[in-house]
C-alpha cells in the first residue's frame, strides 16, 4: 500500500466519522441526553485529531483539538449541551470535513480561505474554556523541537528526560512489520504520536533485526521500540495510536503497576532474547533487576544470574499462561486485528463489472438459441446451465450495487434542522425504512428530488407553530421519510403534517394560466398533479426555498428519467404525502418477450401478472370495445399493434398480456408469447427520447433489437382513452 491509498483511507474513514458524529448530534435529546452519545462525539474529534497527526496535518490537529478541549469539558459535565452548543458543534464538524475535502484534493497545508473561516468557531470554542488553557498548542500535535528530541529513538539518555526508576508508567513494546516503510508509514510518527498521552520518560531502539550491509533491503523496515510512557490513558487508547498499522505490527502494552509475572510474560516471548529484552526493560526503569530476578525465582526456583545480579529469563522456562491469561491475550489479539468483512470497491469497477455481464447475458441467450436450433440435447442442457449460472452472475453483481437508503435519509436531518431555525418552525424529521435496498445509481440520484421536496414540505407544507396551535395541531410538525418494495419497485414517500394542498386555488391557478379549461371536471390526482408543470406556483409570497415557480418540474422531470413516476395525495388542513416510484435497478432486468407482427417487445416481469389466449369467439364478442370481462372485473384493452403502429396483419390467434402497476390493470393485445427473458437494458438515442410508451431498448440472442415497454406510460395511455370515452363497458367474458 503506497502512502496515497493510505491518505485515501485516512480521508474516507474521516468523512464516515464525520457523518456519524453529525447523526449522533441530530438525534440527541436535549432533555436526556446519554453519556456515551457524548463520548462518541468526543471519539470522532479525538480519533481525528489523532490520525491528522500522522499525517503531519497541522492544521487539522490544531483546529479538532479546540473542539476535543470542549467535548471533555461537556463530557466531564461542565459544560451544558444546549441548542446553540449542537449548532456550534454541527459548524464545527462541516468546518472539519471541508478541511479534509482540502486534504483529498492534495492541500495538505492549510488553506488561507478554510483559514478565515474557522477563526470565527475557534474563537466561540474557547468561549467555553477556562482562561488559563491553551488549546491551540496540543499536547498531541506535531512535538515541538524539544519533545521531538525527547523521542527520537537512538538519542542518548540525556535527551531522554529523567530516569523513571521506580515511578509507575506504561511500558509499551512495538515491533513494526517488514512492510512498514512500503505502506508510506513512518515508525517514528507513531512514537512521536504517544507524547499527546502524557510524557515519554525514556526509549530504547531496537536494531538487532537488521542485517549485514550487503543484505539489507532500503525499503524495509526493521525496527522495534521499548517505551516508557507516564500517561493517564487507557490502553485501547494506546493501542489506537497504531490504528494504522495494526495489521502489521506487534504490540505488547505492560499497564503500570502490573504484577512482575505479566513483564517476566514480554520477556520470554520477544523475538530478540530474554537477556537482551531483560537489558532494555531495567533501562527503561519499568522493572527493577530485583523485581525481576524474585519473579523469575518464584517461578523456577534460583537460577544463573542476570547482568547487575538479576536472574536470566530463559525463553521456555516460564510455566503456560493459565486459561484465564490465554482468553484475555487471545481477546487482545482479536480486539487488535478485527477480521475484515468488508471492502471498498471503486464505483467505476462495479459499472465495469455490470456491462460485462449484461454482454454475457446477451452472449449466453445467443449460445442458447443455437443450441436450439442445432437440436443436440446434450448441446442444449450446456446451455441451460450456462444461462442458470449467467443468471446468478447477474444476480450477484447487480446486489453488489445495491445500497441502503438510509444513508440518504439521514443526510436530510441536518437539512431539516438547520432550516427549522432559519425559518423560525419546530419540524423534526422521521424516516422509515432505511434499510430498504435499490441501485447505487438511483440513490445518487434520487438525492436532489428529495432536497427539493423536503424544501418544499418545509416552506409550504408545515406553518409556524403559532398557526398550527391556533388550529388545534401539536406546534412541532414532522415531515417523514418512508421507503419500502412494492410490486418488483421502490416506493419513496416524503408526507408532512401540515396545511396540505388547497385542491381549489391549484385549480383556478391552472385556468388562469391555460393548463385546463375553465370548469374541466379533474379528479385530485389529475389537479395534485399540476403543480409539476413548469412555473406553476400557487405562493403568495416567494421565499429563498422555493415559491419562484421552479423545482416541482425538475423533480419530476428527474425521476421520470429514472422509469419512475410520481404522484400526490393532500388532504386540506391535514397534511400531504408525495409518492416516487422507481425500478430496483437501471442496468439488468427479467422481461417477458411477446411479439407483434416483425417487432418484439419486452415487459419487466414483475407487472406480468398472466398470459392468456384471447379466443375469437371473445375477440367477436368484444368487437372494437376497449375493455373485456376478466373474471367479472373490467379489464382495459390496449391494442400494442395500434398503439406502436407496428403495421401488418394480425395472426390467426391474439394473446393477451395482462400487467399491473401501482393498483392499475391493463392487458396488452400481442400476437405471440415468446416466454421470459433476461433484457439488458440499453438506453435509446435522442431521436427517440419522445416515445411515451417506450423505456429503453435491449439486444436478443438472435441479434434483434427488441423494444421495452414502459408500463406506466402504457396505462397512463390506456387511461386517457377511458376519459376521452373511447372505450366503454364490453359484455366479453374471459374465462
Amino acid at each position: 500500500m503506497q502512502l496515497d491509498e493510505v491518505l485515501e483511507t485516512f480521508v474516507i474513514e474521516c468523512r464516515e466519522l464525520l457523518q456519524s458524529m453529525e447523526a449522533t448530534l441530530l438525534a440527541l435529546d436535549l432533555g436526556a441526553i446519554e453519556a456515551e452519545q457524548i463520548n462518541a462525539i468526543f471519539r470522532t474529534a479525538h480519533t481525528i485529531k489523532g490520525s491528522a497527526g500522522l499525517f503531519a496535518l497541522d492544521h487539522v490537529v490544531a483546529f479538532t483539538h479546540v473542539l476535543e478541549s470542549v467535548l471533555d469539558r461537556v463530557r466531564d459535565g461542565e459544560i451544558a449541551l444546549t441548542e446553540d452548543m449542537r449548532s456550534l458543534l454541527l459548524n464545527c464538524g462541516d468546518h472539519i470535513s471541508a478541511l479534509i475535502d482540502a486534504v483529498a484534493d492534495g492541500h495538505h497545508e492549510e488553506q488561507s480561505t478554510l483559514g478565515r473561516a474557522g477563526e470565527p468557531l475557534v474563537a466561540r470554542l474557547r468561549c467555553h474554556l477556562p482562561a488559563d488553557a491553551h488549546p491551540q498548542e496540543p499536547a498531541g500535535g506535531p512535538p515541538t523541537q524539544d519533545r521531538a528530541q525527547q523521542v527520537i529513538p537512538g538519542a542518548p539518555a540525556a535527551a531522554v528526560g529523567d530516569r523513571p526508576g521506580n515511578t509507575p508508567h506504561w511500558h509499551i513494546s512495538v515491533r513494526f512489520g517488514a512492510d512498514t516503510l512500503r505502506s508510506g508509514m513512518d515508525p517514528l510518527s507513531f512514537v512521536r504520536y504517544l507524547a499527546q498521552f502524557g510524557t515519554v520518560k525514556a526509549i530504547e531502539t531496537l536494531a538487532d533485526a537488521i542485517p549485514a550491509a550487503a543484505d539489507m533491503d532500503a525499503e524495509t523496515c526493521y525496527l522495534g521500540f521499548e517505551i516508557a510512557l507516564s500517561s493517564d490513558a487507557s490502553q485501547r487508547e494506546i493501542e489506537d495510536v497504531f490504528a494504522f498499522v495494526k495489521d502489521d505490527v506487534l504490540l505488547r502494552i505492560v499497564p503500570p503497576c502490573s504484577p512482575v509475572s505479566e513483564y517476566l510474560r514480554l520477556i520470554d516471548t520477544s523475538p530478540e532474547g530474554a537477556d537482551r529484552i531483560a537489558e532494555v526493560m531495567i533501562a527503561c526503569g519499568s522493572v527493577d533487576a530485583s523485581a525481576l530476578r524474585a519473579g523469575r525465582e518464584a517461578q523456577t526456583g534460583p537460577a544463573l544470574g542476570l547482568p547487575g545480579g538479576t536472574t536470566p529469563a530463559h525463553p521456555g522456562v516460564m510455566p503456560p499462561a493459565s486459561d484465564d491469561d490465554a482468553g484475555r491475550l487471545r481477546r487482545a489479539g482479536e480486539a487488535r486485528n478485527p477480521e475484515v468483512n468488508s471492502i471498498r470497491v471503486d464505483a467505476d469497477k462495479l459499472d465495469y463489472l455490470i456491462n460485462r455481464v449484461g454482454e454475457l447475458i446477451i452472449a449466453a441467450a445467443s449460445t442458447n438459441l443455437q443450441a436450439q436450433r442445432a437440436g443436440l440435447p446434450e448441446l442444449q442442457d450446456c446451455a441451460t446451465t450456462l444461462s442458470n449460472l449467467v443468471k446468478e452472475v447477474r444476480d450477484g453483481a447487480l446486489q453488489l450495487r445495491m445500497v441502503r437508503i438510509g444513508g440518504t435519509f439521514n443526510r436530510f436531518q441536518r437539512m431539516v434542522h438547520d432550516l427549522s431555525r432559519e425559518l423560525g418552525k419546530d419540524v423534526r424529521l422521521v424516516t422509515l425504512g432505511e434499510d430498504t435496498e435499490l441501485d447505487k445509481t438511483l440513490v445518487e440520484r434520487i438525492a436532489d428530488p428529495l432536497t427539493h421536496l423536503v424544501r418544499n414540505a418545509m416552506d409550504h407544507g408545515i406553518a409556524d407553530p403559532a398557526y398550527r396551535i391556533a388550529r388545534g395541531k401539536p406546534p412541532q410538525g414532522t415531515i417523514t421519510l418512508n421507503a419500502f418494495h412494492d410490486s418488483g419497485s421502490v416506493v419513496i414517500e416524503v408526507s408532512d403534517d401540515g396545511r396540505g394542498l388547497n385542491r381549489d386555488r391549484i385549480l383556478a391557478k391552472a385556468a388562469e394560466r391555460g393548463l385546463v379549461a375553465a370548469g374541466a371536471a379533474l379528479s385530485d390526482e389529475e389537479i395534485f398533479g399540476l403543480i409539476f408543470e413548469p412555473g406553476f406556483s400557487t405562493a403568495e409570497q416567494v421565499t429563498n426555498l422555493s415559491g419562484r415557480g421552479v423545482g416541482m418540474d425538475v423533480v419530476k422531470r428527474n425521476i421520470t428519467a429514472l422509469r419512475g413516476t410520481v404522484g400526490i395525495s393532500s388532504t386540506a388542513g391535514v397534511g400531504t404525502t408525495v409518492r416516487i416510484r422507481l425500478p430496483l435497478t437501471l442496468a439488468i432486468i427479467d422481461g417477458f418477450l411477446a411479439q407483434v407482427g416483425d417487432s418484439s417487445f419486452v415487459v419487466p416481469l414483475e407487472m406480468v401478472e398472466e398470459c392468456m389466449e384471447l379466443t375469437p369467439a371473445s375477440r367477436a364478442a368484444n368487437g372494437n370495445r376497449g375493455f373485456v370481462d376478466l373474471r367479472g372485473s373490467a379489464l382495459p384493452l390496449i391494442a400494442l399493434r395500434e398503439v406502436l403502429e407496428t403495421g401488418g396483419m394480425p395472426g390467426q390467434r391474439e394473446n393477451l398480456l395482462i400487467v399491473s402497476w401501482n393498483g392499475q390493470r391493463a392487458g396488452l393485445l400481442v400476437d405471440q408469447l415468446l416466454g421470459e427473458v433476461q433484457a439488458v437494458i440499453k438506453p435509446l438515442g435522442t431521436y427517440f427520447g419522445s416515445a411515451k410508451v417506450i423505456g429503453g431498448s435491449t439486444i436478443l440472442g438472435d441479434g434483434q433489437v427488441a423494444l421495452i415497454l414502459d408500463i406506466p406510460g402504457l396505462l397512463r395511455y390506456a387511461n386517457s382513452l377511458a376519459v376521452a370515452g373511447n372505450a366503454i363497458s364490453a359484455t366479453a367474458s374471459i374465462d
